[in-house]
């Protein structure tokens, strides 16, 4: 098969077999460092998109998109629904009510979030049918005060299904033996597990005619809407606009972007700075091509100088060690693609037996929100890393390659 002359000598000079073995040695270490530096820039990308995939469908998929309130309990609220489904952008609507508080049991507080709910129409707006280990939201019945914990909470109040927990309210009843808080007994009917420490350990689900009674509210009325947009992106503008248009004086909107905006915006800005920061680690490993060029550019005199009496031009042996450092750069981001994607495939699995084996936990939900290691392969980010590891490995090659061009048959020969 036909290859030009600088190709094929390129090629050689990547093995340096015939003199020197250590420039050989310099090129695999050249390979092996530009292939390391792919890997982790892939594995920490991979993982920071893990991080985001885990807050839109976990955390956000958990949270409203937006909810639709009132300054007082809406009763009509079937009616309303119908209105904001009229909105293209709105995919489900469901009713809440909300109210803060401490459980009890057995001397132990937690405080918890009480979100009330319509168990049938919760399933279109939330995920948390989806991470029930014990019970269901079914078992949700009005009347019976009921209660949905998260794992983290149960643990905390030694809490199991059937148990009686002791809700109280951060209200007051004024008798005339005194003021006593207003406190009322739920039963332990389900328990779910999201992995966010937030939501495992401080939200309580119940039913919405219960927590009306509590508000000492009619049974059909609610604090307000849920809802879910095709788009979450546009939560922000859409539930302002459904606001606007349902009378602003009646009716207010909130988001996602108020409750967990930082956090996801956080992980976004952390994803671009530590791609900049691993970038700079790549660039060092390419610009070691650089040295591994210039040692096999004065291994290389008397060759080049044999080439350029035999009508080698300049530009014919420039483009020879151009070559050989692109095969370098090449094979180093081929190898460190292959090994990246599969590490990134398999980091999950390999750092959770890894806290098994040493029984300690890396990542607390209360801190970072999930209590394990999520990781997300995407092709962009591939693409992007090998794209910038070859050019800067073909950038690398230039000053090398140039300087082998500039060299003179006369004095590369005069000590041979």
């Amino acid at each position: 098969m036909f290859r030009p002359l600088f190709v094929f000598i390129g090629t050689r000079y990547t093995r340096a077999k015939r003199r020197n073995h250590f420039v050989s040695f310099i090129s695999l270490t050249s390979m092996i460092g530009l292939a390391l530096g792919v890997v982790v820039m892939i594995v920490v990308l991979s993982v920071m998109n893990g991080f985001d995939h885990e807050m839109r469908t976990r955390v956000l998929g958990m949270v409203p998109h937006a909810t639709l309130e009132s300054g007082e309990a809406i009763s009509d609220w079937q009616s309303l629904a119908a209105k904001v489904k009229q909105n293209p952008q709105v995919t489900a609507v469901a009713p809440f009510t909300q109210m803060q508080g401490l459980l009890t049991n057995n001397g132990k507080v937690s405080k918890v979030l009480l979100n009330a709910i319509d168990p049938a129409l919760e399933r279109q707006v939330s995920i948390i049918d989806n991470f029930m280990t014990q019970g269901k939201l079914d078992d949700l019945v009005p009347g019976e005060f009921g209660i949905v914990i998260g794992d983290k909470a149960a643990a905390k109040l030694g809490a199991a299904i059937g148990d009686k927990l002791t809700f109280v309210a951060p209200e007051v009843t004024v008798t005339p033996a005194g003021m006593f808080p207003r406190m009322k007994r739920f039963t332990v009917v389900g328990i779910f597990h999201v992995g966010a420490g937030e939501l495992d350990g401080y939200l309580g689900v119940t039913n919405l005619q219960d927590l009306a009674r509590l508000h000492r509210w009619k049974p059909d009325q609610v604090q307000g809407l849920r809802l879910k947009f095709d788009d979450l992106f546009q939560a922000p503008r859409t539930a302002w606009n459904i606001a606007r248009d349902l009378g602003e004086d009646h009716f207010y909107a909130r988001d996602w972007t108020r409750t967990h905006g930082n956090l996801y915006q956080a992980i976004r800005m952390e994803k671009a700075m530590i791609g900049l920061l691993l970038l700079l680690i790549v660039a060092v490993a390419a610009f070691n091509i650089i040295s591994t060029l210039v040692m096999v550019v004065n291994d290389k005199k008397g060759d080049i100088a044999i080439l350029r009496t035999l009508g080698a031009t300049p530009g014919t042996i420039m483009r020879t060690f151009m070559v050989q450092g692109t095969v370098i750069g090449v094979v180093g981001t081929a190898i460190g693609a292959v090994v990246g994607i599969f590490a990134a495939l398999n980091v999950s699995a390999a750092i959770s037996a890894l806290e098994g084996l040493i029984g300690h936990k890396f990542l607390n939900a209360d801190v970072y929100f999930i209590d394990y290691l999520p990781s997300q392969v995407q092709s962009q980010d591939v693409v992007m890393v090998c794209s910038a590891a070859l050019v800067l490995s073909f950038l690398a090659t230039l000053y090398p390659a140039w300087r082998a061009a500039r060299t003179q048959p006369a004095e590369a020969l005069r000590y041979e």
